[in-house]
């Protein structure tokens, strides 16, 4: 069974940014493999949480000019996240 966890988001980002600085093509290629694997997820729950957030700033618009633009910025935030993919 998987089981979630809460952590402030500046420590996702930070464990993101160190994950991304390392150098681990000199390790054996399992322990890259898992690498990878870490790394991958967590930009993927990032990216999740980011869009999530530009979603609210469409719910919680001030009106409908502002609903407008944080609907557009939606819509390429969520592009770009599939085209990553």
């Amino acid at each position: 069974m998987s089981q979630n966890v809460k952590i402030p988001l500046s420590l996702l980002n930070q464990a993101i940014d160190l994950l991304e600085y390392i150098n681990v093509s000199d390790y054996d290629p399992t322990i890259v493999l898992e690498y990878d694997i870490v790394l991958s997820a967590l930009l993927k729950k990032k990216q999740s949480l980011d869009l999530r957030q530009s979603y609210a700033k469409i719910i919680f618009a001030e009106d409908e000019d502002k609903r407008f633009d944080a609907r557009m910025q939606y819509l390429q935030h969520k592009r770009e996240i599939s085209d990553y993919r």
